[in-house]
């Protein structure tokens, strides 16, 4: 018990162990065997983790009829309902989507394995037909109090868990408990302008809770795939692309793919291999509702690796005109490097 108190206390005094419990419940600190699951997109929930606020409440009890007691009202911790009732814990589900999801959003079917209500008692967790009977540990009290040397202090009956009355004949189902293990299946929208790390919340679709406790909820985080073609820089989009040498001599227009279809490019005579291009809106959608992104284009200038004939018989000729004309950057790198010479 005393461990248990530790690591609560441990997890309780430390700011960013609390945010993390506070947003994702114990499946904030699931061992190596959730971390994996979470990297390949998976659940977390469930485990050997000890609720912080169960292990004080164990110890110290819960004050008054049905309400938090008083450690929830130093810490704000725990909850549930009237008589015992215990809140589901949230559940995080890490979900891997492409950066055309991302861009355009999109629908995703999630399965994944939870506490949830028993139907056959409907979360009661009593054979259908039986009924309930006044606790012989507590008398109905859903109290008991225990003595520590000196100290006397209330605690909630461990038979009964502060409910007050005990289940005559359990649920065959789940076994007393009202809720069961399975598979849940849910449709996930996915909003377009999405990023790594963004977090989806669906309401009431954690861990069901216990003895008329809410449900939890599950978050799903977000991590947008590499692409082969385009890199994101915020909401705007980047890209390479290879052109002849004969376009970027010549200038011309091409089409150039986008996470949104082709569009058209136009390439200026005399244009320089690194040079980059700018198309309006072609980027993500912002979340936020602003301005989409743009999309940038680099393009990369290809010089031939084989020449026929008659490819080398024109270039030596056009070598031949241009005779020692210079361009102005290699001009410009020449008279520099004179020094040097």
């Amino acid at each position: 018990m005393f461990k248990k108190i530790s690591h609560g206390y441990e997890i309780l005094k430390d700011p960013e162990k609390r945010a993390a419990y506070d947003r994702y419940g114990h499946a904030a600190f699931e061992g190596p065997g959730a971390s994996a699951a979470r990297g390949r997109g998976g659940m977390s929930g469930g485990g050997g983790f000890h609720d912080p606020f169960d292990i004080f409440r164990e110890v110290f009890g819960q004050q008054g009829g049905g309400g938090g007691g008083i450690f929830d009202e130093m810490f704000g911790g725990g909850g549930g309902g009237q008589g015992g009732g215990r809140d589901g814990s949230d559940l995080r589900y890490d979900l891997e989507i492409t950066l055309e999801d991302a861009a355009r959003g999109a629908e995703q079917e999630i399965s994944f394995r939870k506490h949830a209500t028993c139907e056959r008692c409907d979360g009661v967790g009593a054979e259908p037909g039986s009924k309930k009977i006044t606790c012989p540990t507590c008398r109905g009290a859903g109290q008991v109090r225990r003595s520590g040397g000196i100290i006397t202090f209330t605690q909630v009956c461990p038979t009964c868990n502060g409910a007050g009355s005990k289940i005559e004949k359990p649920c065959t189902a789940c076994h007393g408990e009202g809720r069961v293990i399975k598979t849940t299946k849910l449709n996930v929208r996915i909003p377009a302008g999405v990023d790594n790390g963004s977090r989806l919340r669906s309401s009431g679709n954690g861990e069901a809770g216990l003895a008329g406790g809410q449900s939890g909820d599950l978050y799903i985080v977000l991590s947008v795939k590499d692409h082969e073609l385009f890199e994101r820089q915020e909401d705007n989009l980047f890209c390479e692309i290879p052109i002849k040498f004969t376009l970027a001599t010549l200038g011309g227009t091409i089409e150039v793919p986008t996470l949104f279809g082709k569009a058209s490019l136009k390439i200026p005579h005399a244009t320089q291999s690194g040079t980059t291009f700018r198309l309006r809106e072609k980027g993500m959608p912002s979340l936020r509702g602003g301005r989409q992104g743009d999309q940038l284009v680099r393009v990369q200038v290809e010089v031939p690796q084989s020449l026929t004939a008659e490819q080398k018989k024109l270039l030596e000729e056009f070598a031949r005109i241009s005779g020692d004309a210079s361009e102005p950057t290699s001009k410009s790198f020449f008279e520099k490097a004179k020094k040097f010479f």
